[in-house]
């Protein structure tokens, strides 16, 4: 007796509405983004070109210090530098795309002394450098998912198969773009390095669910995607707690790892909607199509 098809038999192909949605809707406000920015992402003064100032002095109020500062340059950002035992105050960062002279001279005068280096340090990268590097940065994004795509179709062999695997990694990145844009996170080259990271975490389990489908023998379908599930959920939801566990311990102690790590958990979140709502669903139309033409 044949086995009377569930819901997910019937309506696997629905469950791809949602992500390829979000998709279209990242893309579109990228691409508006892009237009009126020049670029698809907020940078920080690391990736355009600027003065970075760092006062030694546990008594200055952040708040008031940034209201100050805002009043004559637009584009100033502020961090707090904290003891990593009490969680006090040691000092404050400024970064700033205006040059080291004026930076210096508003923070003098809001500060009331001299900034020397005893208690403070300054420095400047000009935008040319900082753009050359960016450029390269981004290039090197380009590259590191060109050859991830050109390895797993030469794992694969098949297209669709590998189109799946590519798509998923693809919308993980721009999905995970639009949420640092929506929050306004301005990127540093930490947060380049996390993309470049995120392009890793994307397809493991993608190619995981693949190779499991692809090769699954007598096993059916379900049970090849269930089995998948549980082993792709096994290592995304590993790699989301020790990361919020780390994100929770270093949030006020490192800037630079808390944008990685945040970046990280974004796109893992993305990557278990786009991995088993998409990728799978997919999979799933192309292996059934084949089957029913034998």
């Amino acid at each position: 007796m044949q086995k009377k098809p569930n819901w997910y038999d019937k309506h696997y192909k629905l469950t791809m509405i949602i992500p390829l949605a979000l998709l279209l809707f990242s893309l579109f406000y990228l691409i508006n983004f892009t237009s009126k920015n020049g670029d698809v992402i907020y940078k920080d003064v690391s990736l355009t070109g600027g003065t970075t100032v760092t006062i030694l002095d546990n008594r200055v109020n952040i708040n008031d210090l940034e209201a100050s500062l805002k009043a004559q340059f637009s584009d100033v950002a502020l961090r707090k530098i904290s003891d990593l035992r009490t969680g006090s105050q040691k000092g404050i960062i400024i970064e700033t795309k205006s040059s080291a002279e004026d930076t210096k001279a508003a923070l003098e005068k809001y500060l009331g002394y001299n900034l020397t280096q005893d208690n403070s340090s300054t420095e400047f990268s000009g935008s040319a450098l900082s753009t050359g590097f960016y450029k390269q940065l981004r290039l090197a994004i380009i590259l590191a998912f060109t050859f991830m795509a050109i390895v797993v179709f030469f794992v694969f062999r098949t297209f669709v198969p590998s189109f799946a695997v590519i798509l998923s990694a693809f919308a993980d990145i721009i999905m995970t773009i639009t949420i640092v844009d929506l929050f306004r996170m301005y990127v540093s080259l930490a947060g380049i390095i996390a993309f470049l990271m995120l392009i890793g975490y994307s397809v493991d389990t993608d190619i995981l669910l693949t190779s499991r489908l692809l090769k699954r023998g007598d096993e059916t379908m379900n049970k090849a995607i269930y089995g998948a599930f549980k082993t792709g959920m096994t290592m995304t939801l590993t790699a989301i707690a020790s990361i919020s566990v780390s994100l929770i311990l270093i949030y006020h102690f490192s800037d630079v790892l808390r944008q990685i790590f945040t970046i990280l958990l974004i796109g893992l979140g993305f990557d278990i909607l786009n991995t088993w709502l998409t990728n799978a669903p997919l999979l799933r139309w192309y292996l059934d199509a084949k089957e029913s033409k034998k």
